[in-house]
């Protein structure tokens, strides 16, 4: 075990980091300096990947607990920020892409320095206030942030977007947006790691993803399978729908596979484990 390392937080994200980087991982709930502090005694890590946040079932559910999604989301993260600063340990901290506005008429993939400019969700906002204290503090000290998006995964899970999908089946939308995979973002993690990289950094697949993309994959394996596609609009959901860009941390020396690179590996790995 990499005794070095303590995750915080057993969530999806969480548990899959621990698993396989093969390090200490806490569920502890953290309200406080001493929360964490009690944490740090008890594990002595350097380095504290931050895995705790809120999102419910969906995003809509944090516009009915603002507290508990601020708590989690923002004030955690600010909380760490501190406490790691003044006991010398390094802090990462996984963020999320969902905090733009994108329009694919006329925007780039955004990359790092791209100010975040959706709040129309509070979900957005409370990891955009988290997101902007820590990139300030890492312009000093030890702090990376990394954002996910729309995780993929190659093994069942309620996150999983492969999961959601397929019990969406009725009501598909047909919408190019960045996505993580999530084998590959832990390479990407070690890697950021390895070269003690601070500040913040898109992990995403490079390429866009169709969500029928994926779908016509696991269907090419489960011929019984069927889904509709809706016009996005039709939802009437507060969503965002973006691009980001990987250069920065392709800048670094590590090259992200292209989504459609991964697909098959993916759905057939997840039909293992279902």
């Amino acid at each position: 075990m990499k005794s070095d390392i303590l995750i915080l937080g057993k969530g999806f994200i969480g548990s899959r980091i621990q698993e396989l980087f093969d390090c200490a991982i806490s569920d502890a709930k953290i309200y406080s300096f001493k929360d964490v502090e009690k944490e740090i005694k008890k594990f002595n890590p350097k380095i504290i990947i931050n895995c705790i946040g809120h999102i419910g079932k969906n995003v809509d559910e944090c516009e009915l607990d603002k507290d508990k999604t601020l708590m989690a989301n923002t004030f955690v993260p600010i909380i760490l920020g501190e406490v790691c600063l003044r006991n010398k340990i390094r802090l990462i901290h996984i963020s999320s892409g969902c905090i733009y506005h994108f329009d694919y008429n006329k925007d780039l993939p955004l990359d790092e320095n791209t100010l975040p400019d959706f709040f129309a969700l509070f979900y957005s906002r409370s990891k955009i206030y988290a997101e902007r204290a820590l990139e300030i503090l890492s312009k000093s000290y030890p702090v990376l942030i990394v954002r996910i998006r729309v995780p993929l995964d190659n093994r069942p899970n309620p996150r999983n977007i492969l999961n959601k999908l397929i019990n969406y089946k009725d009501s598909i939308v047909d919408v190019p947006n960045s996505v993580t995979y999530i084998p590959d973002f832990t390479k990407a993690l070690r890697h950021l790691i390895d070269i003690n990289a601070v500040g913040i950094y898109n992990i995403v697949n490079k390429g866009v993803l169709r969500y029928p993309e994926l779908l016509d994959v696991y269907k090419k394996y489960v011929p019984d399978f069927e889904y509709k596609i809706i016009d996005y609009k039709k939802l009437n959901l507060i969503r965002t729908n973006l691009i980001l860009s990987v250069k920065k941390l392709e800048s670094t020396g590590f090259k992200m596979r292209d989504i459609h690179q991964v697909l098959e590996e993916c759905v057939k790995s997840y039909l293992k484990y279902s």
